[in-house]
């Protein structure tokens, strides 16, 4: 093999070599700027469900919601933020609350049932606030103080 033609191969390969690595530096670059987006909109999401934990916990305890749509309000944002928030026990009174009242209508379906069937679900929904009432305002209560120490709190 001719000098020169060792030389050129030599280039081509130094030249391939750095378009290679400015691709893979390119390529590198994209995966951190997506993942700072991920995790500032991981960070975005937290903050909003923690003030609509903050608004309906508040909205619990003065009265101005009850029991069965606060509690199923506030296990769906905890899981949101960790989905083992709803395990912890200050919490678990939400996770309880939406086991037992999971099977009854909401909206439309709701309305398709006879005054009846409506009845029967309303005196079965408030059989259940009424058992775990107290329960449920302490764990709204806890969202308070978990807001306040956020993101501490979540471990």
């Amino acid at each position: 093999m001719s000098t020169s033609l060792a030389l050129g191969l030599l280039a081509l390969a130094l030249l391939i070599l750095a378009g290679l690595s400015g691709y893979a530096w390119s390529l590198w670059r994209e995966v951190k700027r997506r993942e700072a987006f991920r995790a500032d909109e991981l960070r975005r999401a937290h903050e909003q469900c923690l003030e609509g934990l903050d608004a309906v916990a508040r909205a619990m305890l003065s009265e101005q919601v009850d029991i069965t749509e606060g509690a199923l309000r506030c296990k769906v944002m905890l899981e949101i933020i960790d989905p083992r928030l709803i395990e912890r026990e200050d919490f678990r009174v939400f996770g309880e609350v939406h086991a037992r009242t999971a099977h009854l209508h909401t909206h439309s379906a709701r309305q398709a049932l006879s005054p009846r069937e409506r009845f029967k679900e309303d005196k079965e929904r408030l059989a259940v606030e009424d058992e775990l009432k107290v329960s449920a305002l302490a764990a709204a209560k806890a969202i308070l103080v978990f807001k306040q120490r956020w993101p501490q709190s979540l471990h």
